[in-house]
C-alpha cells in the first residue's frame, strides 16, 4: 500500500507497540541505533531516511554532547519526542532547532508521531530529489549554472565559437561570470589540453604591463636578474584570456595589436622575436563604443579582438536561475554554518527575485555566503541576506507590471540576438520602429544604434 520499505532510525529507550505497529503498516522498517556508534549506511547512504529521537530520557543532560554529535552526523529527517514540561529546556530547544524537522510532545497519539515522521521523510526526499535531478545536466556548461533562455543561448554560443580558433570578445556587466565563459570555450576547444592563461589588464600597473604580457631578458632593466616568460608566451599552444581589456593602457594597446598582426613577440631587452600560437579571448564591462569614440581604445585593436562576440546576461534577467544559483551556493558552503540549514525562507526567496543585483552573480555568492555564517535560525531570512527591504514587492499597478514584463522581454531578446534590433523585433512580434520607440521610452536605447546592429562580428 505504501510502496517499498523505508528505514526509520530510532534513538531512545523503548518505541511503543502502538507506534511500531503503525510504522510497520505504513511500510517502515525500524532500526534502533546507539548514539555512540552511528552506522555508515545512515551517515553516508544516498537514500532518504527518517528518525525518531526520544528526548524524554532522564539521562539526556548527561548524554547531550554524544547525542548532538550523532544527530549532526546523520543527513536524515529527525523528529523529536519530548515531555511537555521539558519543552522549555534550553538544551532540548537548541537540539530540536538545529537538527530536527519537527517535535511531538508526549503523551501523544501514535498517528501524530507517525505523521510527523512522514512529513520529515518527505522533506528530505524533496531535498535529495532536487540535488540529484538529472535535468541539472542541461543547466550547466563548464562551471556555469543556469536554465533560463538567456543562459541556454549563451551555452549554444560557447559550443559554436569553441569549434573555431577566431578571437572571441565577451561583453557583460561586472560579476556575470565572463572568465567562466572563457574557460568553458577553452575546455571545449581543440586546445583544451594546452595552457589557459588569464591576465587582468586592469589590475596590473601600466608600467609593468608590457613585461607581464611579453616578458623580459636578464639585464633588461634594474632588478631583472634572470629571464622572465610573459603571459603571452606562457599560453603558447593554448588560450590567452585578456580580462578587463577595456582598461588596457593605450601604449600597451599598440604592442598587443602588433602581436595580433604578426603573431610574434619580443621580450623586453631581447634581440630577436619568438613565434607564438595562442587563441585570444578578451572580456570587459566597459562600453567599448564609447571608449573608442573618446579615444581611450583603439578601433583597429577592437576589431581584431571582436571577431566573434558573446554577451553575458545580467542576473536580473535570469528569472528562476537566481534561486537555482542561491541554492547551489547554499549546498556548496553549507559546512560554514554553525547549524544545519534547511534552506531559504519564503521572505528570502521573495527578496532574491525582487532585488536588482547590480553586482550580479558575484554579489549573489557573497550575500549567500555571509548569510550562511550569520544566520541564527534553521532557514536563511531576507534579513540574513541584508535584503529585508526587498522581502515584499511594493504594490504595483497593472501598467507598472506590464512595463516591467516588457522591459525584461526586450532585454532578453536583445541579449539573445546580440543587440540586433531587427531580429529582436521579429522575435517579440513587433515592428522595428515600435521596438526602437520602446527602447527610448524605457531608457534602454544604446548610445550608438549602428554599433549595436553591427555587434557580433
Amino acid at each position: 500500500m505504501y510502496g517499498e520499505a523505508r528505514t526509520l532510525y530510532f534513538v531512545g529507550r523503548v518505541l511503543s507497540d502502538d507506534v511500531s505497529e503503525r510504522l510497520c503498516a505504513r511500510g517502515w522498517t525500524v532500526e534502533r541505533i546507539d548514539p555512540a556508534k552511528p552506522p555508515k549506511s545512515a551517515k553516508h547512504g544516498k537514500r532518504a531516511a527518517a528518525g525518531i529521537v526520544d528526548l524524554t530520557s532522564r539521562g539526556f543532560a548527561r548524554d547531550a554532547a554524544t547525542l548532538t554529535a550523532m544527530l549532526a552526523s546523520y543527513q536524515i529527517g529527525w523528529v523529536a519526542t519530548v515531555d511537555a514540561e521539558h519543552v522549555d529546556n534550553p538544551d532540548i530547544c537548541r537540539l530540536i532547532r538545529d537538527f530536527c524537522f519537527d517535535y511531538v510532545t508526549v503523551p501523544s497519539t501514535a498517528d501524530r508521531i507517525v505523521d510527523a515522521v512522514g512529513h520529515a521523510y518527505g522533506m528530505v526526499s524533496l531535498r535529495d530529489t532536487a540535488n540529484s535531478d538529472p535535468r541539472k545536466d542541461d543547466c550547466k556548461e563548464g562551471s556555469m549554472l543556469g536554465s533560463c533562455d538567456a543562459m541556454q543561448a549563451l551555452y549554444r554560443s560557447i559550443r559554436k565559437v569553441a569549434m573555431t580558433d577566431a578571437p572571441v570578445f565577451i561583453s557583460g556587466e561586472s560579476g556575470t561570470g565572463k572568465e567562466l565563459t572563457a574557460v568553458a570555450i577553452h575546455e571545449r576547444s581543440v586546445r583544451r589540453e594546452q595552457p589557459f592563461v588569464a591576465i587582468n589588464c586592469g589590475a596590473i600597473p601600466a608600467h609593468l604591463l608590457q613585461s607581464e604580457l611579453f616578458g623580459y631578458e636578464r639585464g633588461a632593466f634594474t632588478g631583472a636578474t634572470q629571464r622572465k616568460i610573459g603571459r603571452v608566451e606562457a599560453a603558447d599552444g593554448g588560450t590567452l584570456f585578456l580580462d578587463e581589456i577595456g582598461d588596457l593602457p593605450l601604449e600597451s594597446q599598440a604592442s598587443l595589436l602588433r602581436f595580433l598582426q604578426e603573431r610574434k613577440i619580443e621580450r623586453l631587452g631581447g634581440q630577436g622575436s619568438t613565434d607564438i600560437d595562442v587563441r585570444i579571448i578578451s572580456a570587459t564591462h566597459v562600453d567599448m563604443q564609447a571608449a573608442m569614440l573618446e579615444g581611450r581604445f583603439r578601433a583597429d585593436l577592437y576589431h581584431r579582438l571582436c571577431v566573434l562576440q558573446i554577451d553575458e546576461p545580467p542576473l536580473r534577467v535570469r528569472g528562476k536561475d537566481i534561486e537555482l544559483l542561491a541554492n547551489h551556493m547554499l549546498d556548496r558552503f553549507r559546512k560554514d554554518a554553525s547549524r544545519r540549514l534547511r534552506g531559504f525562507a519564503p521572505c528570502a526567496i521573495a527578496a532574491l527575485h525582487n532585488y536588482g543585483w547590480p553586482g550580479n552573480v558575484r554579489e549573489l555568492i557573497n550575500r549567500v555566503r555571509r548569510a550562511i555564517v550569520m544566520s541564527e535560525g534553521r532557514q536563511i531570512l531576507a534579513s540574513d541576506l541584508e535584503l529585508g527591504e526587498y522581502a515584499e514587492a511594493a504594490p504595483m499597478t497593472l501598467a507598472q507590471a506590464r512595463e516591467a514584463a516588457e522591459r525584461q522581454a526586450i532585454e532578453v531578446a536583445l541579449l539573445r540576438h546580440r543587440g540586433r534590433l531587427g531580429e529582436a523585433a521579429d522575435e517579440l512580434g513587433i515592428s522595428r520602429v515600435t521596438l526602437y520607440r520602446m527602447l527610448t521610452a524605457y531608457g534602454l536605447r544604446p548610445k550608438s544604434d549602428r554599433p549595436l546592429e553591427a555587434s557580433g562580428g
